[in-house]
């Protein structure tokens, strides 16, 4: 019965894809869903985009090990949901791009689209990747399978709807997730766990006490999940590709605050489930195995298939979000630029982000289904090297904040920002980040996202001082799109 449900589920998910095939007719379709999503289609795509793999898994997982603690990860997310929302979202939809690093080029004039552009391919990657080793672990319980076949099967599912309708086809799909992972977790997994372990009584009775304080995993642990998962939300492509999606800076900034709302909720769910999972089954040893575990122990069959079912929603929106994000940053970034091309609204004098005449769209269109499909196998051999969800994640946010931040935010809030300053900005993050996680040989310290932080401030701050200013036709420019004047 379990079996059947999921394969219900699959099926409906690719349905949904060869649905959402006909709506995806030209790049802005395919990209940003025609940048006219109303705000109940917005939150329920940008909640579904967070709460994936690293939130579900992840946070059950470290609720399991740490009590409400393990909380940090998903509440540090939810507050860049609401960091970008109120203060960012209206602004970046404003501009009428397709990546970050079309924003970089918009603010400072300078080629930066490939530099930037690498970079943030490895972060949309990689959350992919983590996505992709959640379900993989999903399917290898369900199904009795081996790691390798197991992501076989769920990331071929994805590839599938992707690449048929683009962000149509996500849109749709999250909103269906959305819905499944919220009865799943909600309705039926929490007050039915809570329920077996005999309620909060069972926890206070079963648990040591620590697990009850939110400051168990101490200071240190929590403010770098601040400083590394707040910024990940921020400046993270998966994200901005949602707001881009917005038809007004009303749904973007006010749609957006309800799915960080939602968020916050579901981190608190999540680690309840998982203290509920340390009562009843002590003994499991894999992290990412605690949210099956749970279903399989607590709930009849049938009902354990539609729970199951509801990780997997949350899984796939953000593997499938990360996945053309990925295709987009390769095609209007990176390929472009070896290919020596401008962005296709450039040879007309307009700025980055201008649609493509009506006749080129098919061939766009076309261009970017081939990417999701190249970065779906790419995506899938990767997640079968890789065994800890929460590491690959680690690994997709340090090279997102050290990299990126500064002179993504640095660009918005400082009007002596150059090109020159950006740059070695990104360079210097990125280089010390990576440079500093390879010598330690730990994926979890917390030095090298501050060392490149650090870094990447000190180049952007000196290299703009010293540094020519900013062309005034190109700030006159920044200025007209954020304001909304060239709407």
């Amino acid at each position: 019965m379990d079996v059947l449900v999921i394969a219900l589920y699959m099926v409906a998910m690719i349905a949904i894809g060869f649905v959402a095939k006909r709506r995806a007719n030209t790049e802005s379709d395919y990209l940003v869903a025609g940048r006219r999503l109303g705000p109940l289609l917005y939150a329920g795509t940008m909640g579904a985009l967070v709460m994936g793999g690293g939130a579900t898994l992840g946070g059950i997982g470290l609720g399991y090990q740490h009590g409400l603690a393990g909380t940090w990860l998903v509440f540090s997310m939810a507050t860049g949901v609401a960091l970008i929302s109120l203060a960012l979202a209206p602004l970046i939809n404003r501009l009428r791009v397709y990546t970050v690093s079309q924003m970089l080029e918009l603010r400072y004039g300078g080629q930066h689209a490939l530099i930037s552009g690498i970079v943030m391919l490895g972060y949309t990657l990689m959350i992919a990747v983590t996505s992709t080793i959640a379900y993989g672990a999903i399917f290898s319980v369900l199904f009795d399978i081996g790691k390798v076949p197991a992501i076989l099967i769920g990331s071929s599912v994805v590839i599938l709807y992707s690449a048929l309708g683009g962000m149509w086809s996500i849109t749709l799909t999250d909103f269906v997730q959305f819905v499944i992972k919220t009865v799943s977790i909600f309705v039926i997994l929490l007050p039915l766990a809570l329920w077996r372990a005999g309620g909060f009584d069972g926890l206070a009775a079963n648990l040591p006490a620590d697990a009850f304080s939110f400051t168990k995993i101490g200071g240190a642990s929590i403010f770098t999940y601040i400083v590394l998962y707040v910024p990940t939300m921020v400046i993270g492509q998966d994200l901005w590709q949602r707001v881009f999606t917005a038809r007004s800076d009303r749904v973007a900034r006010w749609a957006g605050v309800g799915a960080a709302a939602y968020c916050f909720l579901y981190g608190l769910a999540g680690a309840l489930i998982g203290m509920a999972a340390k009562v009843l089954l002590p003994d499991i040893s894999a992290r990412d195995q605690v949210y099956t575990q749970v279903v399989r122990h607590v709930l009849p069959e049938g009902l354990s298939g539609l729970v199951v079912a509801g990780a997997l929603a949350a899984i796939m929106s953000t593997s499938s979000g990360a996945l053309i994000a990925t295709a987009t940053v390769a095609k209007e970034d990176i390929l472009r630029a070896f290919r020596r091309r401008p962005h296709a609204d450039a040879a007309s004098g307009a700025p980055p982000g201008t649609p493509a005449p009506a006749a080129a769209q098919l061939d766009e269109v076309s261009s970017s289904r081939k990417l999701v499909v190249i970065f779906g196998v790419v995506m899938a051999g990767i997640a079968c090297a890789l065994q800890d969800v929460v590491a690959a994640l680690t690994i997709a946010s340090d090279i997102l904040v050290g990299g990126l931040l500064v002179a993504v935010i640095g660009g918005m809030v400082w009007k002596r920002a150059t090109a020159f300053g950006a740059l070695a900005s990104i360079v210097a993050g990125t280089v010390v980040t990576l440079g500093t996680m390879i010598v330690m040989g730990d994926i979890f310290a917390n030095l090298p996202i501050y060392l490149g932080l650090a870094a990447s401030l000190i180049f952007f701050v000196t290299c703009s001082l010293f540094g020519a200013p900013t062309a005034e036709a190109v700030m006159r420019e920044w200025t007209v799109r954020i304001s909304g004047e060239s709407a």
